[in-house]
């Protein structure tokens, strides 16, 4: 199994990076692995510690309409660059977070993802030079208020609400690029979505180099790669679950969003 490089924070509040062992107990490192971030003699019990979104980005940079099938669900061609938008940094959330259903909307898709971080500061990359520059990679949701992006003609809203990105459960250093995501609703057994990583329209390092071109990627920084087809609405108490080959998985349940979440978020 591939080393699993995850963020804690202990009962007693403290916050870690390290390697989750198969045992579930945490080798603590002593800074962000992509800061070089040497082995420490701390280990964590798996019972004193709760995973956190495993990375802590400056941004989030999200591709849209990326597979080709996505798009024409969207009722568009594929684009002929990579379309981009933000995400705040506000709507990370870890394995098992609630994902809050906003009031305003009604209808929220689920858009299970590969996630790329970066490991270095990244401008003006060419794409064999980006490739270099992607530390690792873990799961997202890119969860949408379909109705408002509809409504906005443009997607600020509709993917920014707290709660609006699941990242994690933790990240690797390598994945195979036939490797296959996909996504399951509750206890069905057939997935919603279902794709090889290789049929995106733009590959990792290109998206990478791409966005180098427009803004500076820092270490930490998180890409969201684009969604296949099969995208669909949530209720609350629908249970998501994003599964990549070579990752492992990603669930999270949908809650209704009140003060006392709002609180809480």
């Amino acid at each position: 199994m591939a080393q699993r490089y995850v963020r804690v924070q202990t009962t007693s509040g403290q916050l870690y990076y390290g390697i989750l062992q198969l045992n579930r107990q945490v080798q603590v490192l002593d800074a962000p692995p992509w800061l070089e971030g040497q082995l420490t003699d701390l280990l964590i019990e798996p019972d004193s510690y709760r995973l956190l979104a495993p990375c802590v980005p400056s941004k989030i940079i999200a591709v849209g309409k990326n597979y080709a099938k996505h798009a024409a669900e969207m009722g568009t061609e594929a684009p002929k660059e990579p379309l981009l938008f933000l995400k705040p940094s506000t709507t990370l959330i870890a394995m098992g977070d609630p994902i809050f259903y906003p009031p305003q909307s009604e209808r929220v898709d689920y858009e299970g993802e590969l996630a790329l971080v970066i490991g270095d500061r990244c401008c003006d990359c060419s794409p064999e030079t980006a490739q270099n520059k992607i530390w690792g990679y873990t799961i997202a949701n890119d969860v949408t208020a379909r109705d408002l992006q509809k409504k906005d003609g443009q997607w600020t809203r509709a993917k920014g609400f707290d709660t609006f990105c699941p990242l994690g459960p933790w990240i690797v250093r390598e994945l195979n690029p036939s490797a296959r995501l996909q996504t399951f609703l509750n206890d069905s057994p057939k997935p919603v979505q279902s794709a090889l990583i290789s049929e995106m329209t733009f590959a990792p390092e290109v998206l990478v180099s791409y966005i180098s071109q427009v803004m500076t990627l820092l270490p930490g920084d998180v890409v969201l790669t684009g969604t296949p087809e099969g995208i669909g609405p949530v209720q609350v108490g629908d249970r998501i679950r994003v599964e990549i080959e070579g990752i492992g998985a990603l669930e999270n349940v949908i809650a209704a969003r009140n003060e006392e979440s709002v609180a809480i978020a």
